[in-house]
């Protein structure tokens, strides 16, 4: 036995969830992603998203609306005949006529422990609030922003060391063995639902270019969890004073170090800058115009003087 099921995702994180449940037997009638951008080298090229990639080696059906708010969205998706949809990292808010359309009900994703971090960049903002962990939660879908009753949940610890692009990685797979094994227990009847907490809500709001710069005003570990947090997408930055002139430098990576100084001061050749509490040391970083790069190759490159600040 197997679930006819409608797959709907965007990004890299979705792609482990639409290959396990295909492995796992699961019939997928139609994917459905967000259409495709201009991309490329010089922008003009149309990119498909990693999921319409997948789905078409895969010979499944790929459908790109840019709503599902009318007569005949309702009715194309309604058409697919569906047991239950799965919702991973989707992008576009699901009505509740689309809601209603499957005979068990639309199941989502989530990258967070419910109800901490609803809404659209839960990993981001786990690891720039400095929480011990996190997870991945399968939730059966309402209207509401992530506020559905969950039925099965996964914990992951976070560590100083990941960036929001390693804990994206470890998430991605441990929520596809998730979602199969609720797949599963759908299918044989047994999926159990619980009502979210209304205590330790909070908003995992949109990632903006404007929080970026670091404040090295802050704690070390503050500092650090805000880099790691934003890397590798957008970057938290910094002006570094290089050849006599202010430069933008995205840190990509760092660890805590020891020293102290005046916040944002470079305390030796290795890198290290004071922060308002401690202090960290660069691991990786890029210039603006250049790809990432370690710290020993920058400084190769870039030799700086200890003292300089940052700012």
């Amino acid at each position: 036995m197997s679930l006819r099921l409608i797959f709907m995702g965007t990004p890299d994180f979705a792609v482990p969830t639409l290959l396990e449940l295909v492995a796992h037997g699961h019939e997928i009638a139609a994917v459905y992603t967000r259409a495709p951008k201009p991309g490329g080298r010089r922008g003009l090229q149309l990119q498909p998203t990693p999921v319409e990639q997948e789905a078409r080696r895969l010979n499944i059906p790929v459908l790109t609306p840019t709503t599902l708010k009318t007569p005949e969205a309702l009715a194309e998706f309604a058409s697919h005949d569906a047991d239950a949809a799965v919702v991973v990292a989707y992008g576009m808010i699901l009505p509740q006529a689309i809601l209603d359309a499957p005979k068990l009900g639309c199941f989502n994703l989530h990258a967070s422990l419910l109800p901490r971090w609803r809404g659209a960049a839960p990993i981001n903002r786990a690891i720039m609030a400095g929480d011990a962990e996190t997870g991945v939660m399968v939730m059966k879908m309402d209207v509401g922003l992530d506020t559905g009753d969950v039925a099965m949940a996964e914990r992951l610890a976070i560590t100083d060391r990941m960036t929001a692009s390693d804990l994206h990685d470890a998430l991605a797979p441990l929520g596809a063995d998730l979602m199969v094994r609720a797949m599963g227990a759908l299918e044989r009847g047994a999926l159990q639902l619980t009502k979210q907490s209304e205590a330790g809500v909070t908003y995992a709001a949109k990632i903006e270019k404007a929080e970026a710069r670091i404040d090295w005003n802050r704690p070390a570990r503050d500092v650090l969890r805000h880099i790691h947090g934003l890397s590798p997408f957008p970057g938290a930055w910094c002006e570094m004073p290089i050849d006599g002139e202010p430069a933008r430098v995205k840190i990509l990576r760092c660890e805590l170090a020891t020293g102290s100084g005046v916040p944002g001061a470079l305390l030796d050749k290795r890198l290290t800058i004071a922060c308002n509490d401690g202090a960290i040391r660069i691991l990786e970083l890029q210039r603006a115009g250049k790809g990432p790069m370690k710290a020993d190759e920058f400084l190769r490159g870039t030799p700086l003087k200890p003292q300089l600040r940052l700012a």
